[in-house]
């Protein structure tokens, strides 16, 4: 549905955002910082190992840089323990109220008991559906992800053990332990029983997410991590191009590795759980085409890159545009990882998990579409093909802009959902009247508010 474009539009009690304070973002901007500092610092170790090695008398043999999937790992770790330890002692996140948990309570065992064994019920369930899917898709056995299939099947049974004292340690301590996974338990284990069924479907939506998203993840870690450890700096250096694209992998490794430990970090007493996971179909259905195997960009139909070349073919001989381009390109990256880093640990798609106002979300709602979007038409330059054919450069222009509106309705689609927490409803109104970007389309096109705004139907609302 589309939104009028008049103040009056706006709640009572945002009805003047220019005279408010940005709203308190749910994340402070220490907990990406940490992170990025953890990454790069092991990064640099892995990449010069062999002369740390030497320095300190070690037996390195003939091996190189640590660029193996271990160490990609092992990056990923260094990346998220800073993190969880700047919300944990300095930002204190495990007080936040929003985690549900009331430390100091202790239910009596036998008052709990039952419901963690519900919900254990519940959560290997739902694991083992997750299982269940990545067994009978054969494409989570080829390629990248089959080094995430092995390295979550050695993970499973730790997990399965590690679950029950924290399902039991949990459950005392929360204010109301009974949520979706001890309704799905419940429903599972007692059937006929009365059960919550939208708190189910929650509970269903959320894990389909962190299943979806997780495999994704940890199959892309490997090989971007490596191609940053192992090249030689020569190559790296040998003209802006090399140099270009290095920088850009780095930004995307920021990007990779933030994201990857917040679809593994979804935990109450980080404050980082899913508290809600979309609810609404159209909104699945524009973010998955966005992501193998169902994506429709590389190799499928809005593919924009048909016999064309990246910004280094049509560039080359002309080193000072070159390096421009190539700085133009990089701050774009720069800005999606930012966006990325701005969540900490709590980064995930179609989800809410807190609502995020600094950094570049104080500048628009969607730093990252745009940045990512504006990214694509600056590095791939689908106006020129090297065909010379001005059929296929109008195809890859048409195409691209096609992957653009895709990128734009996820936005909308995303506001949708987030629109039910009054949080958000204070930041995007903010957000409208303060930040550069809404500021500067609203001058543009003389709307208050834009053209479309999803408002959520009431009979989806949140439940978490």
């Amino acid at each position: 549905m589309t939104h009028p474009s008049t103040a009056a539009s706006l709640p009572a009690a945002d009805a003047d955002p220019e005279r408010r304070a940005r709203p308190r973002s749910a994340v402070s901007a220490g907990v990406g910082l940490v992170g990025l500092i953890g990454l790069f610092a092991y990064l640099l170790i892995a990449r010069y190992a062999p002369q740390i090695a030497g320095a300190f008398g070690i037996d390195w043999g003939g091996r190189g840089p640590m660029s193996g999937p271990a160490s990609a790992v092992a990056s990923v770790l260094a990346c998220g323990l800073p993190m969880v330890l700047w919300s944990v002692f300095v930002d204190k996140v495990h007080r936040n109220p929003s985690t549900g948990i009331d430390w100091s309570r202790r239910r009596p065992w036998r008052e709990t008991l039952d419901i963690s064994f519900t919900k254990l019920a519940g959560l290997w369930a739902t694991w083992a559906l997750i299982a269940f899917a990545y067994f009978v898709m054969r494409y989570y056995w080829q390629g990248p992800y089959a080094f995430a299939m092995s390295l979550l099947a050695h993970a499973a049974p730790w997990l399965l053990l590690a679950s029950v004292p924290y399902m039991l340690w949990l459950d005392r301590r929360m204010i109301e332990p009974r949520d979706g996974c001890y309704a799905f338990g419940r429903w599972l284990i007692a059937p006929g029983a009365p059960v919550d069924a939208r708190a189910i479907a929650h509970h269903l939506r959320a894990w389909t997410v962190k299943g979806f998203f997780t495999a994704f993840m940890l199959s892309i870690v490997p090989g971007n991590f490596s191609a940053l450890v192992a090249v030689q700096m020569s190559e790296v250096l040998a003209n802006p191009y090399m140099t270009g694209l290095w920088t850009i992998n780095l930004l995307y490794l920021v990007d990779v590795h933030i994201a990857t430990v917040g679809y593994i970090l979804t935990l109450k007493p980080l404050d980082a759980h899913i508290r809600t996971a979309n609810p609404y179909g159209m909104a699945w259905v524009a973010a998955l085409i966005c992501y193998p195997p169902f994506i429709l960009m590389n190799g499928g139909p809005l593919d924009y890159q048909v016999g064309g070349a990246d910004w280094g073919y049509w560039l080359q001989g002309h080193e000072t545009l070159m390096t421009i381009w190539g700085i133009v390109l990089a701050l774009l990256i720069a800005v999606y990882a930012w966006a990325t880093m701005a969540f900490g640990i709590r980064f995930s798609n179609l989800t809410h998990r807190g609502i995020i106002t600094h950094g570049p979300y104080a500048l628009t709602r969607h730093p990252a579409y745009i940045a990512k979007n504006l990214s694509w038409w600056v590095g791939s330059m689908p106006f020129l093909v090297t065909s010379g054919s001005w059929v296929e450069a109008l195809r890859n222009m048409v195409l691209l802009g096609l992957v653009s509106g895709v990128y734009y309705w996820r936005a909308k689609t995303e506001e949708k959902h987030l629109l039910g927490d009054p949080a958000y409803r204070a930041y995007w109104n903010w957000a409208q009247a303060n930040a550069p970007v809404p500021r500067f389309f609203a001058k543009l096109t003389g709307r208050t508010v834009p053209l479309i705004r999803l408002e959520p139907d009431p009979r989806v609302g949140p439940v978490a």
